[in-house]
Order: C-alpha cells, then sequence, then structure tokens
C-alpha cells in the first residue's frame, strides 16, 4: 500500500496531462465566449444599421414641412386646442395615407414588426413615477403615424402611449441634441429578440419628432447557434490536436527526462549509493540536461564525501584515542593526594573546557618547612595549551626545589619560555613560597587573578595588589613579589579566570562577587566542602550554557606549627 501510494504521489505525467487538459477546456471555453461576444456585437451592429437606414428612408415620405405640421397637430390636440376632426382630415388626406402605404410596404419588404412616428412631450417625459408606468397614466408619446404589423394594435394619429423607463434618459440626449442615439434597444417579447432605432427629425435646429422601427432579429438565435456549433467542433478539433501534440512532445524532451533522473537519484539511495551512467543518456540541451548532470556530479560527490567521511571518522577516532591518553597525562601530572599534615589541610580541583587544558596547579615541599603553591592558566586552549602547561609546570616546579625566591623562579621559568616560542603563548602565574613554621610567606603574582583570603572568624575577601606581567611574554622580566601572613585558622583561596569568566546564556559573568557571596555563605567549610561549593554555584548560575575555559581552584587552611606529643 505504501508503495502504491509513492508512485501515485510520483506520476509527473498524469499532473501534466491534467494540466494540459485544463488549459485545453480553459482555451476551448475563452474562444467560445469570445467567438460569442464578437458575432453577438457584430449582429447587433448589423441590424442597427439596418434599422436606421430604414428610418432614413421613413423620414423621406415625408414632404418638406408635412411633419413639423403633423407635430404642431398632435401637441394642440393633446393640449385641447383643436378637436378631433381635425386629426380626421389629416388622416383623410392622399398625402397621409400616401406616407402610410410607403411606410407599410417599406416595413414588410424588411419584414420588420413596426414603424412609428411620434412626438414627444419633454414635461412629461421628465415627469416618470413608476406608479404612473405600472398604471399606463405616464405617457411621453404621441403617435403621428404607425403600421404595425398586428392591424388592431397599431396606434392611430394623436394616439399617446409609454415607453421602457430605461429608455428615457437616451430619448431625452437624443431631443436635445437632434442627433441619434448609438446604442441598442433591444427588448425581448414572446415572438424573440428585437432591435429598436429612433431617429431624431429636426426642423430650424429643433427635434419634432421622431422615427422608430423595430425590426425582429429573427436570425440571432439561428445563426448564433450554428455559430457556436460549427466555432465549438473546429475549435475542439484544433485543441485536441494541439494537446497530443504537446503531451507527444512535453513526454519526449520534459516527464521522460524527469522520470528518468527521478528513477536514478532512487536507485542510487536503495542500492548503496551505486552510481548509474543513464543519466548521460539525457541530451536535452536545457535545464532538464543541467538537472541530470547535476544529479549525476551530486552521487559522484557523495560517495567520495562519503569515503572522505570514514577516513575523517576514522582519524578523529584515533585523535580521540590519542587526546583520551593525552587526559590521563595531564590529569597525572596535576596531584591529587593531597598531604596530611597537620601544619595545613589543602584542596584542589581541575575541570578542562575541553578534552585537556591550560590551567594547572601545584603543590609541593621545597624543604620541611617550606610548601610552594603554584596555580596556572596558560593562554588558549587543547593540547597547544596542554603541552605549554607541561613545560611550564616542570619548569616552576625544578626551579623552584632548587631554591630561591618566587620573583627568581618565575624569572628563570620566563627566560626558557621565551625561546623557541613561535605560537606566542603565555602564562599567568600565581607562586607563593610558605614558611610552614610561622605563616609568612611570599608570592609573585605574574598577570593572574587576585587570591581571596579569609581570616580565621572572618569573611573571604579578595586579596588585591599589582601584578607583574604574565610568564613568556618578554624576555629580561623581573617579577614583582608580595609578602603575606597566614595565621591559625586563615584559609587562603586561589583561582583561574575560568571561575569568574563563567558565562551564563545572557551573557553574564559570573564575577568574583557571586564568588565571595558563594563562599562567605559557607565561612567554616573545609577547602575539601569549599570547592565543590563554588563549582555548584558556577553550575546554578550558567545552567545549560556550555563551559568556555578550565575551571580551577586550590584551597589551603593554615593551622600553624604543631608539637609533637607522642
Amino acid at each position: 500500500m505504501k508503495t502504491n501510494k509513492t508512485n501515485r504521489k510520483r506520476r509527473l505525467s498524469i499532473k501534466f496531462l491534467m494540466i494540459l487538459l485544463c488549459m485545453g477546456i480553459l482555451i476551448y471555453a475563452g474562444v467560445l465566449i469570445v467567438g460569442r461576444i464578437v458575432y453577438d456585437h457584430s449582429i447587433k451592429e448589423h441590424y442597427d444599421t439596418v434599422a436606421y437606414d430604414v428610418a432614413e428612408t421613413v423620414k423621406e415620405y415625408f414632404p418638406d414641412g408635412a411633419l413639423t405640421e403633423y407635430a404642431k397637430q398632435v401637441a394642440e390636440y393633446q393640449k385641447g386646442k383643436i378637436d378631433k376632426s381635425a386629426l380626421d382630415a389629416i388622416e383623410n388626406s392622399e398625402d397621409y395615407k400616401r406616407i402610410l402605404s410607403q411606410m407599410a410596404n417599406l416595413r414588410s419588404s424588411f419584414e420588420a414588426n413596426d414603424i412609428f412616428v411620434i412626438t414627444v412631450d419633454m414635461d412629461v417625459l421628465k415627469a416618470y413615477t413608476p406608479e404612473g408606468f405600472e398604471a399606463r397614466t405616464w405617457n411621453p408619446l404621441c403617435y403621428i403615424a404607425d403600421v404595425y404589423e398586428v392591424e388592431e394594435d397599431r396606434f392611430y394619429l394623436g394616439d399617446v402611449g409609454t415607453i421602457l423607463p430605461e429608455y428615457r434618459d437616451s430619448l431625452f440626449e437624443s431631443h436635445k441634441s437632434g442627433k441619434r442615439y448609438d446604442g441598442f434597444y433591444i427588448s425581448e417579447a414572446g415572438f424573440g429578440y428585437n432591435m429598436t432605432a429612433i431617429l431624431p427629425i429636426t426642423d430650424g435646429g429643433e427635434t419634432v419628432a421622431f422615427v422608430g422601427v423595430e425590426i425582429p432579429m429573427k436570425t440571432l438565435n439561428t445563426s448564433l447557434r450554428n455559430f457556436v456549433l460549427w466555432i465549438s467542433l473546429i475549435t475542439g478539433i484544433v485543441v485536441i490536436f494541439s494537446l497530443l501534440i504537446s503531451a507527444f512532445l512535453a513526454y519526449k524532451f520534459v516527464i521522460a527526462p524527469i522520470k528518468l533522473s527521478a528513477s536514478e537519484a532512487r536507485n542510487f539511495v536503495s542500492n548503496n549509493t551505486q552510481v548509474s551512467d543513464k543519466l548521460k543518456s539525457i541530451q536535452t540541451g536545457d535545464e532538464i540536461q543541467v538537472l541530470s548532470e547535476s544529479i549525476l556530479h551530486m552521487e559522484i560527490g557523495i560517495n567520495e564525501y562519503i569515503e572522505d567521511v570514514k577516513a575523517l571518522t576514522s582519524e578523529k577516532e584515533r585523535i580521540g584515542a590519542e587526546l583520551n591518553v593525552a587526559t590521563t597525562i595531564q590529569a597525572d601530572m596535576l596531584p591529587t593526594v593531597f598531604p596530611d599534615r597537620k601544619e595545613y589541610t589543602l584542596y584542589a580541583t581541575m575541570d578542562p573546557a575541553k578534552e585537556v587544558g591550560g590551567d594547572f596547579y601545584d603543590f609541593f615541599h621545597i624543604d620541611d618547612n617550606h610548601l610552594g603553591l603554584v596555580m596556572a592558566d596558560v593562554s588558549g586552549k587543547g593540547v597547544p595549551a596542554a603541552l605549554f602547561m607541561v613545560i611550564a609546570k616542570t619548569l616552576i616546579k625544578n626551579r623552584a626545589l632548587m631554591g630561591g625566591t618566587p620573583s627568581e623562579v618565575l624569572s628563570y621559568a620566563n627566560e626558557q619560555l621565551c625561546e623557541g616560542n613561535g605560537a606566542e603563548l603565555f602564562v599567568t602565574v600565581w607562586f607563593a613560597i610558605i614558611d610552614l613554621t610561622t605563616g609568612k610567606g611570599i608570592a609573585a603574582n605574574a598577570g593572574h587573578e587576585h587570591p581571596v583570603l579569609k581570616r580565621a572568624g572572618g569573611q573571604f575577601e579578595l586579596v588585591v595588589y599589582r601584578h607583574s606581567p604574565a610568564v613568556a611574554t618578554m624576555e629580561g622580566m623581573k617579577f614583582r613579589e608580595h609578602e603575606f601572613e597566614l595565621h591559625p585558622g586563615d584559609t587562603l583561596y586561589v583561582y583561574t579566570d575560568g571561575v569568574p569568566e563563567a558565562t551564563n546564556a545572557e551573557n553574564e559573568l559570573f564575577g568574583t562577587d557571586r564568588m565571595l557571596e558563594v563562599m562567605n555563605k559557607h565561612v567554616d567549610a573545609t577547602p575539601q566542602e569549599l570547592l565543590p561549593i563554588v563549582r555548584e554555584g558556577i553550575d546554578a548560575f550558567v545552567k545549560d550554557a556550555p563551559q568556555f575555559d578550565d575551571i580551577t581552584m586550590l584551597g589551603i587552611t593554615y593551622f600553624g606549627k604543631q608539637d609533637d606529643k607522642e
């Protein structure tokens, strides 16, 4: 079921044929609609021309001045100034009878429904109301002559009549301008469509009457049906033939190459990235050929990429294994067994940001009464910093064991590290030597963080003093020393910049203020307790933000010289 459903979705040819079919139907319908509109307009113009030609002919039937006189007599009759006998005299005259006879012959020859001559009372025309129209009391027309094909329904001289309200405005404009209305008066009665033409007749620049011609549009429906039938047949044949040719060409030059490209891409996925040469057979010379060539190049590139990924993965695994060994070696270089001495208790931790780090701490006895403490941070991260850290740690410890002040030890390490330092790495160092019998110490701070000191019964506070530049920044440097003294119960805490510069998701730093706040909530904690507490405070602050720097800490609580009582 899943395969069939997928195949149905991928039938590009069916979708394309449906699009062609819809386009064919739209073209077919459009041709019919446009053809009917053009034909209908042409027929109406034809009837309009014929109707106005007839009206012009009727106009010529009236002798000069006769129509004006008839219109005047009808108007006076409507106003009651003359009686019906005056109109009867006109109807019985030879001229009037001749005019009616000519109009009747003309109507018959053109198979018109009606030819009539009327006057229009403009005051009544303007006074239109729907109620008057419905009641047939609104009659703005007055007939002068009428030869309606139904004899008993024709109007006589002096009879009044109404018009459709939609013709009112055009009749008014035609009367005012003395020109014919160019629109069509088309109405539909029980016997079909009728075209009515109204031609104004002027005398002395004024409209005195109108000639109306109503011609049945007998050929409209029949001709239109025949036209629609033939145009439907011809258009249908042309559309079907065009669709067949378009479908054939589209399948050959568009659909078939695309289907082949899709099939080859699917085979590449299902056959373990096996590349086929069938795509080379697509030579359409257009974007489809570009697509097939791109797919082929992509398949070859994917296989090359897979091989590269395999090689990189193998290399990454090898490097990872070596980094694991390096991590173990580095961890083993840092002292993790803390002395069990009566004079002090000490604890330290180092959490690298990467597999190996550049931070290090160290503590060692120079002699029975002197303890060396080191807290350092190499610039940079990863393997280069770790290698530099190993050298720096070894130099500092070995030189310190030979004797000398912190300044002398750091000066020696500085000279050694500056030689061949092509990577331009440096290391910030806090190095102190403490006399365990007196608690007095000397420290040299080479660009490192300020240490923190808590006196017995007091609070943790920063010990701020001027620093020297970092080690390995410049040859021939001398390092400033700082004397201090620990009393029994005092705690000294040193750390790298990974503690105050720990950053949360909002890019805020943990800072020394937060560090001291956490520490002062646990002023009685031992170094073994204090360092994990500080780390918990850092983790709570940064939450899920990644660790960007190594975090290294060392704490020592001094108890003073203890007498043996064994």
